[in-house]
């Protein structure tokens, strides 16, 4: 159902060097970047898969996080989850919670959470 997530960047050349790192670590790449001066980037492992977008505000105006938002990125398993929390922490994110499982534990979700470098949270998980 979900087509696209976006998060907003005030530095998006630093912010496309943190996801260009990042997001190799869960199978994802660069797949379009517009020729404008947001220079919205989409990542993702197929153009007909969900996306994540990242890019300078449409509006000119500066990027916040959002209260509440977060963007949440499956994994292939448990290890993934690690081996991404690691790489955010390593390439400058924020820890927002280490990896381990969350919810009843029947449910099986483990999950990290952390921020990117314009403190936009996100989190990695793997169902089961």
């Amino acid at each position: 159902m979900i087509g696209y997530a976006t998060l907003g960047s005030n530095d998006i050349d630093r912010a496309l060097a943190f996801y260009d790192a990042l997001l190799p670590t869960l199978g994802g790449k660069q797949l379009m970047q517009l020729p404008d001066e947001q220079k919205l980037t989409f990542y993702g492992v197929d153009m007909d898969k969900p996306m994540l977008g990242v890019g300078k505000p449409y509006d000119g105006g500066s990027a916040t996080p959002g209260n509440g938002t977060m963007v949440a990125l499956a994994a292939g398993d448990r290890g993934q989850v690690d081996a991404v929390h690691a790489k955010a922490i390593e390439l400058g994110g924020t820890d927002e919670g280490a990896p381990g499982l969350r919810a009843p534990e029947e449910m099986g979700f483990y999950g990290a959470y952390f921020r990117d470098l314009d403190g936009n949270k996100l989190c990695v998980f793997k169902l089961g």
